[in-house]
């Protein structure tokens, strides 16, 4: 199983790719809607079914992604 950094490594950033959104290792897969459907209960061997090119590691890159964006402190505005 490949460490949160590692994995990180799977998630690309291109403005010509869905309008810059991060997306699973420069495919057309925006991590937004990894989350989505795991969300709606899908789970990742369904959602690996339902795009081949996809493999688990891009699904724990999501989850990594999202970890790492949430754990950044919050800088409010006085």
């Amino acid at each position: 199983m490949l460490d949160s950094m590692t994995l990180l490594e799977r998630i690309t950033i291109d403005p010509s790719i869905c309008h810059g959104k991060p997306c699973i290792r420069g495919l057309r897969y925006p991590v937004e809607m990894l989350l989505e459907l795991m969300s709606s209960g899908m789970t990742p061997a369904e959602i690996l079914a339902d795009y081949p090119d996809l493999e688990a590691d891009d699904i724990r890159a999501s989850l990594a992604y999202a970890a790492a964006q949430i754990g950044h402190p919050i800088i409010a505005a006085e």
